[in-house]
């Protein structure tokens, strides 16, 4: 996964290797909310192996973290279940320095007002 200068001269090497493939996965694709991507586009993207990003998407969809339906992933628009993720807050803090904080009154605004049926307790 590349980073950006700055990210690079400023950061830890702690902090920089702190992340997993699963928060590295999750960070993407909060950092791209409003688009679903396969998993050969999110490891490309990444820079991380294909299969790893495979391994991190089938975990993070156990844990209700992100969407899946044909060939596409997405991250979960459950704000809930995200804050209660391990590691969330990190891979957070670290994608809110280097691409900006979340416009959460936006996220809100083009939030749908029904639970995607992949949330319900029906499954």
């Amino acid at each position: 996964m590349s980073i950006d200068r700055e990210t690079f001269r400023e950061a830890t090497e702690e902090e920089l290797e702190s992340l997993s493939v699963p928060q590295r996965v999750l960070g993407f694709l909060v950092a791209h909310d409003d688009r679903a991507f396969e998993a050969s586009e999110i490891a490309d993207r990444s820079g991380i192996d294909e299969n790893a990003v495979r391994t991190a998407l089938t975990r993070l969809k156990q844990r209700g973290l992100v969407e899946h339906k044909a060939t596409y992933w997405a991250v979960t628009e459950s704000e809930e279940r995200l804050a209660t993720a391990s590691g969330y807050e990190r891979a957070t803090a670290l994608f809110n320095e280097r691409l900006g904080e979340e416009d959460r009154e936006g996220w809100r605004e083009r939030a749908p007002d029904e639970q995607h049926p992949s949330l319900t307790d029906e499954q």
